[in-house]
């Protein structure tokens, strides 16, 4: 029996997302992109007359208006491709959305600079004095923090200008990898002939059947080998673009340019990287506990999630795990949890995978409508997991949306990965609580591991990884294909210690990580797990106090520097001990595995 990926039309309509609250059909969409462009161009009255507070906030809120146009319609074409990207037709929605909103930031590109003509004295007079003026303080503010980086009207434009095309790269790899790229067939446990994609690889890495994982593994990679030097030129590309952008804003480095967007210290960055590299031995000491478990000769690095308990496979159907996550989310009270089990039987949830489906899972917040979910389900620990992850997001957006203006309705990814690892914490504990079967405990304090490993450990890797290549670049040197799988195989090397054989094939591994093209994101998913466990400590205390600190950070939005946001709500994210307090955790936990094994 061949196991394939299904057509779009073969999924049940109640496991499909529902668009339709976007815009009802094609024709309505095509009909706001086409109404939409005047809107756009209307903007430019405004250039050259922002002299006081009221044309100031006139202007503001007009731009706002048609950003939320503009950011719907590409909602809707972005949501549409996803689906298929086989379908040409949503591959030119989503051209001419993504040329939409390019118009927009032209259009709106003199809008800051002209702000900023005025003193810092007459803005903040201008929003003291002018009635709605206040709504925008924050955003003024951080303007005015960032004047320097901020250019003329005209260069604001030309950088606007060249948005479209900058993103080439990450669009090119985006087909490339859902699709272009096949994979190929296996053989599993069973004697079914099993296609490999990019969803059902990390499903295949946890067979008990090591000849099922090392198939996977090479058959997987291989792909990535074979476009080796086309996804160089890609990553090569996109580093250059991003020292483009800092360079023309006049930033000392790429880092200090993607970190000064939410006001984050570096050492923030810094000290995360310290932290993690202090924790390696406790690594390198699960490592070699899985080795001796495992019962082998070398450890590779597709044995790494291999199933400590073997008597033990949680299967989790898709409604299960709705109603598990609403069972072990209860710390974060009633309003929460109805609000978050309504949505998922309401049309905010594209549940299982299908051919030419964008892989892996991802939240999708759509001003004055609602969040969308993307899943590729495939009834594992881990798919249960990813909801509980993904509509943390969406409970997030949910709330900051209902409670902030256009201005503040998206929270910066440093605070976002707080809200959806918070759930993933919550579920885990729920579970270890829950469970008196040894083998079971075993199995889920494996999996607790392995959610540090891959969200701490590993980002914090790629952190690395970034800072390395685009430092390089930056003093000159080349990044190309011998450089990428250098850099990428010494630290994999150093994170996985003397214990695992890092197979070559693997130095390509670079070359699946789309986050790669959004410079120095992926440190907010390791600084977000630290952040979540602390509020997951004092969730579980039941002090009322707390859950209200946590619902009011969820509301905060991008009203504050994402430091502050946290530290209102109890997390000092500027100071070392909630990482290091996290990273005591993962320390424990592989004790606590040791015992389990008692090896």
């Amino acid at each position: 029996m061949d196991i394939k990926q299904k057509k779009r039309h073969e999924i049940p309509a109640q496991y499909q997302w529902d668009l339709t609250h976007i815009y009802p059909t094609d024709a309505d969409w095509h009909q706001a992109a086409k109404t939409v462009k005047a809107d756009i161009e209307a903007l430019q009255a405004f250039e050259g007359k922002l002299t006081t507070g009221q044309a100031i906030f006139a202007c503001l809120e007009k731009s706002h208006a048609v950003m939320e146009v503009v950011q719907r319609i590409y909602a809707y074409a972005y949501l549409k491709k996803s689906e298929d990207a086989n379908i040409s037709a949503y591959q030119a929605m989503a051209d001419t959305a993504e040329g939409l909103d390019t118009d927009y930031e032209e259009a709106a590109a003199f809008i800051d600079p002209e702000i900023l003509t005025h003193s810092e004295t007459a803005i903040r007079n201008f929003i003291q004095t002018t009635p709605g003026l206040e709504s925008y303080a924050h955003y003024l503010h951080n303007l005015m923090r960032e004047k320097e980086h901020v250019l003329s009207a005209e260069m604001e434009a030309l950088l606007a200008a060249a948005g479209e095309m900058a993103n080439s790269p990450e669009n090119t790899y985006s087909m490339l990898c859902e699709a272009d790229l096949k994979f190929g067939n296996i053989t599993d446990e069973d004697g079914h002939t099993v296609e490999v994609t990019d969803s059902r690889y990390s499903a295949l890495l946890r067979s008990p059947n090591r000849r099922v994982r090392k198939e996977a593994f090479e058959t997987f990679w291989a792909s990535f080998t074979a476009l080796k030097n086309t996804f160089a030129t890609l990553l090569g590309g996109s580093v250059k673009k991003d020292m483009f952008f800092a360079e023309a804003r006049k930033y000392s480095s790429t880092l200090d340019a993607s970190l000064s967007e939410n006001n984050i210290p570096r050492a923030v960055y810094e000290q995360l990287i310290e932290a993690v590299h202090e924790f390696l031995p406790v690594v390198h000491q699960y490592m070699a506990l899985r080795k001796k478990a495992l019962g082998l000769d070398a450890m590779h690095i597709y044995d790494k999630v291999a199933p400590l308990a073997k008597d033990v496979d949680i299967k989790i159907p898709y409604e299960n795990a709705k109603k598990m996550i609403t069972e072990g989310l209860a710390p974060l009270g009633k309003d929460y949890l109805d609000t978050m089990a309504n949505s998922m039987d309401a049309g905010w949830i594209d549940v299982y995978e299908n051919e030419g489906k964008t892989n892996g899972g991802y939240e999708y917040p759509v001003y004055g409508v609602h969040p969308y979910v993307l899943l590729n389900h495939e009834d594992t620990l881990t798919d249960m997991f990813t909801l509980a992850h993904e509509m943390g997001h969406a409970m997030h957006s949910f709330y900051t949306m209902g409670t902030q203006p256009l201005a503040y309705a998206y929270a910066p990814t440093f605070t976002a990965e707080v809200a959806s690892t918070v759930n993933e914490a919550l579920m885990m504990q729920y579970m270890l609580q829950t469970t008196t079967d040894p083998d079971t405990r075993l199995y889920l304090t494996d999996e607790f591991i392995q959610q540090f490993l891959s969200t701490v450990f590993r980002q914090t890797m790629f952190a690395e990884f970034e800072m390395i290549i685009h430092g390089m670049a930056e003093d000159d040197e080349p990044i190309v294909l011998e450089t990428l799988n250098k850099v990428y195989r010494e630290l994999n090397v150093k994170y996985y210690g003397p214990g695992v054989v890092i197979d070559e094939i693997l130095d390509i591994e670079w070359a699946w990580i789309v986050h790669f093209y959004s410079a120095f994101y992926v440190y907010q998913y390791a600084t977000g797990y630290a952040a979540a466990l602390a509020f997951t400590k004092r969730l579980q205390s039941g002090n009322a106090a707390a859950l209200e600190d946590y619902l009011g950070f969820l509301k905060a939005g991008d009203s504050d520097y994402p430091i502050e946001i946290l530290k209102k709500a109890g997390v000092d994210m500027s100071t070392r001990q909630p990482v290091r307090d996290a990273l005591e955790v993962f320390a424990g936990l592989v004790n606590e595995l040791e015992k389990l094994l008692d090896l």
